[in-house]
């Protein structure tokens, strides 16, 4: 169960160039393994790059995607002249890509902080992602007009950023902060492609009248949070993990939903511990916490799990002495 709490708590292509490159085409047709010789062609061609990380021998929605939409020709045609191609495959075996491309796309996946498979960005020639999606249901053509739809995100992006650069201070900051958040991008995902934009905030608003850096400095805490959590589980060591959480929450300064999420960290550790009532305590805490979060739905469910956990535990036998 430890390694199961950190979760709960959070959370035409330039052909010479890929030939040379020593990267692997990826298996699909039109589709580049090499993220570098895309973004070459995506700037020559003025079109906007579409990545799909995959795991292309053992996710299941990822091998539906590709049956039902990218092996489907009115995808490739409906694309074809929007978007460059880029296939970043996380496969069982590593055997089917080159050291090169599984190091690429280990690199790539932790940039734009990828947690899930199918995962689908849709990013300018730059590499700055302004849409995300993953498998959707309907077949290619309702596909494609999915993507027309998110594509639309990036003019809106800079249409706000070009209006933001005739505004001065606050409202400055305000506009560049809206535009962000319309992208629907990951903190993450913000701070590593967007760190100009930040910077322009803070110069504008250097007060903090809008809130933003208070809000990146807690989401910057709870980041820092989640790794250490994530190392005292691998470790299994829940007393490390329990007094990090006791640690955190005293300290506070998160938000509403990150405070719920750390409350019901905490009550799941002493589950895995077997101090059932203890996390029955915990999880009363939590849900008072936020009775109305849509995490508060589910904690009736956890709470029903631990009495029935405790009741077999009650009728196990006593060990022999």
């Amino acid at each position: 169960m430890l390694n199961n709490f950190s979760t709960f708590a959070k959370i035409g292509v330039a052909t010479a160039a890929i030939a040379c490159s020593g990267f692997a085409f990826a298996s699909s047709e039109g589709w580049s393994a090499d993220f570098a010789a895309s973004q070459k062609a995506a700037k020559e061609a003025d079109k906007d790059l579409l990545i799909n990380f995959t795991g292309s021998d053992w996710c299941g929605w990822c091998i539906k995607l590709h049956k039902e939409v990218f092996a489907e020709e009115a995808f490739k045609t409906g694309v074809k002249d929007k978007f460059v191609l880029v296939e970043l495959d996380f496969p069982r075996d590593k055997s089917k890509l080159s050291a090169e491309t599984l190091k690429q796309n280990k690199e790539l996946g932790a940039k734009y902080e990828v947690e899930g498979y199918p995962t689908i960005l849709l990013c300018d020639a730059e590499g700055r992602p302004f849409a995300a999606t993953g498998y959707e249901k309907g077949g290619a053509e309702a596909y494609v007009k999915h993507l027309n739809e998110l594509r639309g995100q990036k003019a809106a992006r800079d249409e706000a950023f070009a209006a933001a650069a005739k505004s001065q201070g606050v409202a400055k900051a305000k506009e560049l902060v809206a535009a962000l958040n319309a992208m629907g991008l990951t903190d993450g995902m913000i701070q590593n492609f967007y760190g100009e934009v930040i910077e322009q905030i803070k110069a504008a608003d250097p007060k903090d009248e809008t809130g933003f850096a208070k809000a990146a400095a807690s989401k910057a805490r709870e980041a820092a949070f989640q790794s250490e959590l994530q190392d005292l589980a691998k470790k299994q060591d829940m007393n490390g993990a329990l007094m990090l959480v006791d640690k955190t929450l005293k300290e506070g300064g998160f938000s509403t939903e990150a405070t719920q999420q750390m409350m019901m960290t905490r009550a799941m550790i002493f589950a895995q511990q077997n101090k059932f009532d203890e996390a029955m305590k915990a999880a009363d805490e939590a849900k008072a916490a936020a009775p109305d979060s849509e995490m508060a739905a589910g904690i009736d469910g956890f709470k029903g799990q631990i009495e029935g956990a405790k009741k077999k535990a009650g009728e196990a036998p006593a060990a022999k002495e």
